[in-house]
């Protein structure tokens, strides 16, 4: 198991920005795919806008015929009305804005290291839903088709959309399907005695902590049976929430799947669980430890320092697993490794 040597593989200044008066902050926390004879990264891409001494300049997006049309707000620092919530938000005139907003775009590579990078979205901010950004995306390939399900912000929190593709192209939104505040969804790929099934992380409020969720669908777009699978464990890796990441890996000994843990001092690490096989709401064995946690610069320094976030990872027919991860809420990275490897995480 290991870095890549030329980490981060996708970096800020890589990305061209989607509108004037716009700046790429951070391409990080893809999905990955195989597609054809390419590797495909689905980059968050934030943004932010810059603005000069004494003002506040934050991304916009206004609706127009299903078309998402980016836009900037302009305030004065010193306005009355302005009131800084914290290094990512704003609320100007009652109004909550946050100091990014992000979108998903298509990085293509032949070998899994150089990537070039489409110069558009592939989804931008275009529903209500949809109006602080999406963020996150997982992808799997069922039947030929590649859904897409990516967490969407609004002045209604955060939810998950779904949609599918055939060519990295375009999309058809097909919605909602886990309703705030619920992200971190991750598609198992096909049917499971008849039913699909995904992880997903509703936030706990009140009560416990956030935790990772298994449900099941007849279709992709309805879910129900929901149950709570893992919770937080007293720990310094967990002790804040934890939340799933890439599709999960199909083995001979059960569904391997990579989560991410929230710890002391907001420090974010990677784990591995193994989900039965033909009953992935069972819970075979869980790594006590993180495979992975921010060691290299990349990963402790950054626009939120010491994450280090995992939603995509392709495999072969060897078991080579590449895994690819945001570093620092702004890079993205590659750590080489196998399924054999990933399975001596378990305990």
């Amino acid at each position: 198991m290991k870095r890549c040597p030329e980490n981060p593989v996708v970096s800020p200044a890589m990305v061209k920005p989607s509108a004037d008066g716009y700046r790429v902050r951070g391409a990080f926390n893809p999905g990955a795919i195989r597609f054809e004879d390419e590797i495909l990264l689905l980059l968050r891409v934030a943004e932010d806008c810059p603005a000069p001494e004494g003002e506040i300049a934050v991304p916009t997006v206004g609706i127009e015929d299903g078309r998402g049309v980016p836009g900037i707000l302009r305030v004065r620092q010193d306005d009355p009305e302005v009131q800084l919530k914290d290094t990512r938000g704003l609320v100007y005139q009652g109004r909550t804005y946050l100091t990014t907003m992000s979108h998903i775009r298509v990085a293509r590579s032949r070998d899994g290291v150089h990537f070039t990078i489409d110069e558009a979205p592939l989804i931008f901010p275009s529903t209500a839903a949809e109006m602080y950004g999406v963020e996150d995306a997982r992808v799997v390939e069922i039947d030929g088709t590649y859904y897409i399900n990516y967490t969407c912000v609004s002045p209604d929190g955060w939810a998950t959309s779904l949609a599918t593709t055939t060519d990295f192209r375009s999309v058809t939104r097909r919605g909602l399907i886990f309703h705030p505040e619920n992200k971190d969804v991750a598609i198992f790929p096909g049917k499971i005695g008849g039913n699909y099934a995904a992880l997903h992380r509703p936030n706990n409020s009140g009560f416990g902590k956030p935790s990772i969720w298994y449900a099941e669908s007849p279709d992709l777009l309805h879910w129900g049976n929901h149950r709570c699978l893992l919770r937080p464990r007293d720990m310094i890796w967990e002790e804040m929430k934890i939340g799933g990441g890439a599709p999960a890996i199909e083995t001979p000994d059960g569904w391997l799947h990579v989560y991410h843990g929230k710890g002391r001092d907001q420090v974010y690490s990677l784990f591995v669980v193994l989900l039965d096989l033909t009953n992935p709401s069972i819970v075979l064995r869980r790594g006590k430890q993180p495979f992975v946690t921010p060691e290299a610069h990349y990963e402790s320094e950054g626009f939120f320092s010491n994450v280090i976030f995992s939603n995509g990872l392709v495999t072969d027919e060897n078991g080579k697993v590449l895994l690819y991860y945001g570093a620092a809420d702004e890079f993205s990275c590659l750590i080489e490794t196998t399924v054999d490897e990933l399975m001596a995480g378990l305990d």
